[in-house]
């Protein structure tokens, strides 16, 4: 009787020991991930937490390898983003267990895009829902839009698993299980008998949680899939009515990977128009693309007075932008793009720029040189 009781014991030990360190030895980030949320380190040792990971940690592992080579592109851009409005980078896993990294991907509710925008919240942060036009869809302002977003449910619950929880459910159910609980701790929120919440809500802030512990604790740098996708995207002007596929193939690029870059604008081609667009690009295709894509409306310009061609120049002590271009009778936006700046910020001494010049420019320079 005692042997059987010393082995009941142990194995109960064992159990529980095993359950009290499967998350803090598999996952030595996980310290980092609660705490970037709010959330006290001891949520580790939660038993519901603790038997989700146990029984979804291979799949998620999938989810976030199949995740980071499809948004190859797009996490660089998220991140910079997140980390330039005073968040953590760590929101950069909601787009992941959101949507996959799919750009135009739409879910039964109707919640479309990289953040699964619905339409109504949208419309709140001034996206472009229609039929052949749809701004969910578009990553950089999609992005713009869901740190906003964020932001305004972090001001009002004061906690980012509060923030994260109500991004799934809306910030009514939020409150109401707050108060219904009496309290707005975290594993009592998600108690599994108590459903203060959804099923899929309680689900939500665990596999967001397992998904970061498992990008963080590889220390794998979501720049860093490849070293010609580390700056990841920037946006180029393109004239109404392109077709993607065409501006592909001068890139040298997959038509549906430009394509899912720019899932906004649906059958593949931009909105027809007399102005200029926005489309993303890999950064790395940015020369090429100036290169060979007139950008200009159609007989607005001489074939000389189009900047096809690209001289260096060394920033000075004290120079911005708006100097710099009008010393080469460009635009300020040019010079951003051409060198993938966001303001006068990013103007260091010594910085080399590439500038986007006329060919008649381009020659007169040559020969003041040569003199």
């Amino acid at each position: 009787m005692k042997r059987a009781l010393f082995s009941l014991i142990t194995f109960l030990s064992a159990t529980l020991s095993l359950y009290g360190t499967t998350i803090t030895q598999k996952y030595p980030s996980y310290a980092y991930v609660l705490s970037e949320f709010d959330i006290d380190t001891s949520y580790a040792y939660d038993r519901d937490f603790e038997t989700f990971v146990e029984h979804h940690d291979s799949r998620f592992k999938r989810l976030y390898k199949c995740s980071q080579k499809r948004g190859a592109f797009l996490l660089p851009m998220v991140q910079r983003q997140l980390i330039e409005a005073g968040l953590s980078d760590l929101l950069a896993y909601l787009p992941m267990i959101e949507s996959g990294f799919h750009t135009d991907i739409a879910s039964p509710k109707k919640a479309t895009g990289l953040w699964q925008f619905m339409p109504s919240t949208a419309t709140e942060y001034n996206l472009t829902v229609g039929y052949s036009y749809d701004e969910r869809c578009d990553p950089v302002n999609a992005t713009e839009a869901a740190i906003l977003h964020l932001q305004r449910l972090y001001d009002k619950f004061g906690k980012w698993y509060l923030a994260i929880l109500a991004y799934n459910c809306g910030e009514g159910r939020v409150s109401q299980a707050i108060r219904r609980a009496g309290t707005d701790e975290l594993s009592i929120l998600i108690d599994e008998k108590a459903k203060y919440l959804p099923g899929e809500t309680r689900e939500y802030i665990k596999r967001f949680l397992l998904v970061a512990m498992i990008g963080e604790s590889e220390t794998i740098d979501f720049g860093s899939v490849n070293p010609s996708q580390q700056n990841g995207i920037v946006r180029v002007d393109v004239k109404g009515g392109t077709n993607l596929q065409d501006v592909a193939l001068l890139l040298k690029m997959e038509p549906k990977e430009l394509a899912s870059l720019n899932s906004q604008y649906k059958k593949g081609r931009v909105t027809s128009g007399p102005g200029r667009y926005k489309i993303a690009i890999p950064y790395e295709k940015l020369i090429p693309f100036y290169l060979h894509y007139d950008s200009l409306p159609e007989g607005a310009a001489k074939a000389t007075d189009r900047k096809e061609h690209f001289i260096s120049h060394i920033v000075s002590k004290g120079e911005t932008l708006g100097k710099v271009a009008r010393k080469y009778r460009t635009s300020i936006f040019e010079i951003t793009a051409a060198n993938h700046l966001r303001d006068d910020t990013s103007l260091q001494p010594e910085r080399l720029l590439i500038i986007p010049v006329t060919e008649e420019q381009f020659e007169s320079l040559v020969r003041g040189q040569s003199q």
